[in-house]
């Protein structure tokens, strides 16, 4: 097993995205030499870890150089995901089939994320359109996990976690349509903070959607910086609809009533490195006071195959109408063979579409009756830690791959039909070391409890470091 990581002595040192903008507002460091400080890092690990998409140093220098940031991350060093438009930049959504001309202005969240201090040094990897759980792609290499560079950081905001995980950036954007912030932030060992579907500003392609997937948000080492986050975005834009979150900073005092799912919706048994470390946190729990309740499944197990046609729906609607979903100069013709595959899938179920989405509609309500009647809601995020690279290959045989993404993300997806928050944390380890995190559930606008049951348990538990796991390779 190979770790890489590139903390050391400079200026960002092991800071997490709060630490590293009260040092830039103190002058113990400028914006300029933390951005030289993460570029550094970024040399070193990015040959290995492959999680840059686009490089846009030089006009990051520019701007840490002119120091007019302004937000709670002021001039702290960053990257936005690769499906999300940076004017000046491609948006290529991990895929070869989209077009290399740049951006002509920002998606509407780009403006919320540089709103908040961030300092954009380019864009991060994902598997082709999102639609994978793991940042593999048939054409180059794959994302690597820095705390094994033989296995999967994750997807689809692959690169984003590897780069986070690895210290050469302390805050990143993902965004999340089936766990797409959760599963790399288990995969990686990072805080993975999906909102309330509204909090942040809409994905402009899945807003169009019959049912609205897909929310941003960023990938943390630390629960403040997700905390802080939630805060600045609530400066710069209420939501009307949703209680505010406020700048959470600490546990809460009220003890929780929480809902155990221990079982996935798949069906098959929890890998036993998971299972061990999702009765550990109900241990934990119960000793912080809290009253943890077994509860069967919210939802029918049809809708595993309900949500796989959504999903396919997507697929579809990228491989047939590239052109018109995302821009102009799309090539079907490079479009990789697990989005083809599930392309196909939908093509011959397409007729169930109508059904589908009733039993979608059907589960949120099941899943909110949930959220509801408990404070909590927990789980494993994932069935089984990462796997290997090419476990999830997107060459590789459709149906088998198809069927192991399936049990493998088999909690993380009512939340996005429902819209309810959910955190990913650090909870655990594998026996070798590698990390497996717990899942919580809110009702809608329960991004307050998330953070603070998430503050009790670092506070209770602190997350392992990678730099404490091996040495730099």
């Amino acid at each position: 097993m190979k770790h890489v990581h590139s903390f050391g002595d400079d200026a960002l040192g092991d800071l997490d995205a709060v630490g590293v903008a009260r040092a830039i507002a103190s002058k113990q460091a400028s914006a300029l030499e933390m951005l030289d400080a993460a570029l550094a890092r970024i040399d070193a690990v990015n040959p290995t870890l492959a999680a840059i998409a686009e490089d846009d140093r030089e006009r990051a220098r520019a701007r840490a150089a002119s120091n007019s940031f302004s937000g709670a991350f002021a001039g702290v060093p960053s990257a936005i995901k690769s499906n999300t438009a940076v004017a000046g930049l491609p948006t290529r959504y991990g895929s070869a089939a989209t077009s290399a001309e740049p951006a002509a202005a920002d998606a509407p969240f780009t403006g919320e994320f540089v709103g908040t201090g961030v300092n954009v040094l380019g864009t991060t990897t994902m598997p082709p359109f999102g639609l994978s759980a793991s940042t593999e792609f048939d054409d180059r290499e794959p994302t690597r996990n820095p705390w094994d560079t033989d296995r999967s950081s994750g997807g689809s905001s692959g690169g984003a976690a590897a780069l986070v995980a690895a210290g050469a950036l302390p805050i990143a954007h993902g965004n999340d349509g089936g766990g797409s912030i959760r599963i790399p932030a288990a995969a990686c060992g990072l805080v993975g903070l999906k909102p309330t579907r509204g909090r942040t500003a809409a994905d402009p392609l899945a807003a169009k959607a019959p049912i609205d997937l897909v929310c941003n948000g960023v990938l943390t080492r630390s629960v403040r910086d997700s905390a802080y986050f939630l805060a600045d975005l609530e400066r710069q834009r209420p939501v009307d609809g949703l209680e505010p979150v406020g700048l959470v900073q600490g546990p809460g005092e009220r003890r929780l009533r929480i809902a155990l799912i221990a079982e996935p919706i798949t069906g098959q048994l929890l890998e036993p490195d998971t299972n061990r470390v999702l009765m550990a946190t109900v241990d934990l729990l119960e000793a912080l006071g809290h009253r943890v309740e077994t509860v069967p499944l919210p939802v029918e197990r049809s809708y595993v195959d309900q949500f796989a046609l959504y999903w396919a729906l997507m697929a579809f609607s990228m491989d047939r109408f590239g052109a018109r979903t995302v821009g102009a100069g799309f090539d079907r013709s490079r479009v990789d063979p697990f989005t083809r595959g599930l392309s196909r899938r939908f093509t011959r179920r397409f007729y169930k579409t109508p059904s589908a989405l009733r039993g979608l509609r059907t589960s949120t309500g099941r899943m909110r009756e949930l959220l509801a009647a408990y404070d909590l809601v927990l789980s494993p995020t994932l069935s089984h830690s990462a796997p290997e690279i090419g476990y999830l290959d997107p060459s590789a045989d459709f149906d088998e791959v198809f069927d192991r993404l399936t049990r493998y993300v088999s909690f993380t997806p009512p939340n996005n039909t429902s819209g309810a928050p959910a955190i990913s944390l650090p909870l655990g380890s594998t026996a070798d070391g590698r990390p497996i995190g717990m899942h919580f559930s809110a009702d809608l606008g329960g991004e307050r409890a998330l953070l603070e049951i998430a503050y009790e348990l670092e506070a209770a538990q602190p997350f392992a470091r990678i730099q404490d796991a091996g040495a730099q390779s």
